[in-house]
């Protein structure tokens, strides 16, 4: 594969796994059986300020990466675009997808979500432009703190579902499927969504331990 065409098949992942991360979030709103923990948080303050859950997504991703300039995280596009990307790509699904009615069609909008999650979570990390705020934060401060990655993401994960939870984001058996099942799923699609290096050298295009972000769960 030329350098252009892995480029853009990068650049195709990066942006296909981000609008597909708020599709299948948007799947997981719409069974109302839980929440990823950050959307827990993200619906909890969309009920408390009247604001769409992508827009509070994207204000909230923006938050964090100022948290990321006193860890002395460096942002690459794959960074710039999660904050941008999911939250519009979320709330142009919650648009035009319908409730579930009836628990067959939950549970399937639950694992369908889950899923899903897994595959853009692996094609995102896979086109190596860099992680999101929210996993950067965790290695920022793995880094600084000395703490293994998985303390630290266990410390931020329940903070912020006990802070969304207390604000009225849902929390549910699809909260806890998705603990157990996203490290397992984004660890095979990420193999799967590999992209070959450059012949030439490292096509990395920031900072960063991604594959870290999502595998130590």
């Amino acid at each position: 594969m030329s350098s252009r065409g892995r480029l853009t098949r990068r650049l195709i992942q990066l942006y296909g796994g981000l609008a597909l991360y708020g599709a299948s979030s948007a799947l997981l709103v719409r069974s109302g059986l839980g929440l990823e923990p950050w959307n827990v948080l993200h619906q909890g303050l969309a009920e408390r300020t009247g604001l769409s859950m992508g827009l509070v997504l994207t204000v909230v991703g923006a938050a964090v990466l100022l948290l990321w300039i006193p860890l002395r995280q460096r942002p690459g596009l794959g960074t710039v675009s999660n904050v941008l990307v999911i939250g519009a790509a979320m709330d142009a699904t919650l648009a035009v997808l319908p409730g579930a009615d009836g628990l067959p069609l939950r549970i399937a909008f639950t694992v369908a979500g889950v899923v899903l999650n897994g595959a853009a979570t692996g094609l995102y990390l896979a086109a190596r432009f860099g992680p999101g705020p929210r996993d950067g934060l965790m290695t920022g401060l793995h880094l600084r703190t000395g703490l293994s990655v998985r303390l630290v993401r266990t410390a931020i994960e329940i903070t912020v579902v006990a802070t969304g939870f207390a604000l009225g984001g849902t929390v549910g058996v699809g909260t806890l499927l998705y603990a157990v099942s996203i490290g397992p799923l984004a660890q095979a699609f990420l193999r799967l969504f590999a992209v070959p290096p450059s012949p030439g050298g490292s096509t990395v295009v920031a900072t960063g331990r991604p594959r870290g972000a999502i595998l130590r769960r």
